[in-house]
């Protein structure tokens, strides 16, 4: 039975090292607090480009807002110019960010392009200056997360993991994949022990861990210290919570009720509307209603004709209507 220990990250005490990742478009406010409800070691925020952090765009500001149940939060930034990352990470400390996480594993091709992200693996003294202009700007503890490096032939995350650690990152996060791998194949959990063995920091596995059964066989495999869970809380924000006690000391936790799951998503829709207004709100929560209601009896159909409707009033009303039978059920 592999169970999770406490994890110091820097001055940061997390006890159950079970961590949301930065997914951008997805891990925004109203989703991480839903997760952090259920239950979640840290979560993180969604990737925030530096430069715009400091021109402080609307988007940039919306994607580093918090809630203060998830404090101790995480902000991750990307970029690939030292004084931009460094005062970005100024700007965050100020507003009370915890942590600041530095992006090094996106693979998508319009970061990849800007030099950022997953590009960085490419060029190892431009991601050291990176590290250590960020390190050296703050006074909380910066985390590093990265890719196992750009391509099968240039496996470099434990030469870089090494690099990081002399420079004062406290705590890396690996995604089993290579850049050019994108999110195809499988993620290579066994890898990650390369990179633990690296360093003495802690390091957090990532890739393809949508169970409780594959964080456990991804933390046998890696020896890492805790897992980082992305798309498989897609539509299960209490993953992270059921994950945390099964492999801490609570026990199995079974899934929400629908009930629960109708009042969760209702919630999160809510939220959405807020933060975003009604008409980005509304488009926004389409995926999520998606990822809730997959596997349901009729769920297609539904979709089809959520992703129709502009009024959110009429939106929530088919979603109590559809739920209702089971709901019904459950009263009776």
């Amino acid at each position: 039975m592999t169970a999770l220990k406490p994890i110091s990250i820097g001055p940061v005490q997390i006890a159950s090292p079970v961590i949301l990742a930065p997914m951008t478009g997805v891990t925004d406010l109203p989703f991480r607090k839903v997760v952090k409800r259920f239950g979640a070691g840290l979560t993180v925020s969604e990737m925030i480009a530096s430069q715009a952090m400091i021109r402080e765009t609307r988007q940039s500001l919306q994607k580093a807002l918090w809630d203060p149940s998830e404090e101790p939060v995480s902000l991750q930034l990307a970029g690939c110019e030292p004084d931009v990352m460094a005062e970005a990470a100024k700007l965050n400390e100020q507003r009370g960010a915890a942590i600041i996480d530095i992006n090094m594993g996106c693979p998508v091709r319009k970061v990849v392009n800007g030099d950022a992200g997953s590009a960085l693996m490419r060029d190892l003294p431009l991601a050291a200056a990176l590290i250590d202009a960020t390190v050296k700007a703050v006074k909380v503890p910066v985390t590093l997360k990265m890719r196992m490096g750009w391509d099968h032939s240039s496996l470099n995350a434990p030469e870089l993991a090494r690099i990081a650690e002399d420079l004062g990152i406290k705590m890396i996060t690996v995604h089993g994949r290579t850049r050019c791998q994108m999110y195809k194949g499988s993620a290579d959990w066994g890898f990650i022990r390369s990179v633990k063995d690296s360093v003495s920091i802690p390091v957090i596995a990532n890739g393809d861990i949508c169970s409780i059964e594959d964080a456990r066989e991804a933390l046998q495999q890696s020896g890492a210290d805790g897992v980082m869970i992305g798309r498989g809380a897609y539509g299960r924000p209490w993953l992270l919570g059921q994950t945390m006690a099964d492999l801490g000391e609570s026990g199995q936790k079974v899934d929400p009720t629908l009930d629960e799951q109708l009042t969760t998503m209702l919630e999160q829709y809510e939220d959405m509307l807020e933060l975003y207004g009604t008409h980005t709100g509304v488009n926004l929560a389409r995926k999520h209603i998606g990822w809730y209601t997959k596997g349901l009896p009729g769920s297609a159909e539904l979709r089809n004709t959520v992703n129709q409707q502009d009024d959110p009033k009429t939106v929530v009303s088919m979603l109590r209507e559809f739920y209702s039978p089971w709901l019904s059920r459950a009263a009776a």
